[in-house]
């Protein structure tokens, strides 16, 4: 038999990032959106910045997509 194989990337759903001023609701911890495969043009700099930071560059871009979403 297989090993299982495992994420190595971190969770995004930590309560410790500093970012966050307001208290979680405790569903939120259990709620797993929904991904949807997309075909996206960003321009070539764009990309890039977010990709030199590392593995997990598509989850960054959907956070900051979602952060600029809560502010409007």
């Amino acid at each position: 038999m297989k090993p299982r194989k495992t994420s190595k990337t971190k969770s995004t759903r930590s309560n410790a990032s500093p970012k966050r001023k307001e208290k979680t609701p405790e569903w939120a911890e259990l709620f797993k959106p929904l991904k949807k495969p997309v075909t996206l043009r960003l321009d070539a700099d764009v990309l890039a910045w977010f990709k030199k930071q590392g593995r997990g560059y598509q989850t960054r871009i959907n956070q900051a997509l979602r952060q600029l979403m809560k502010e409007k």
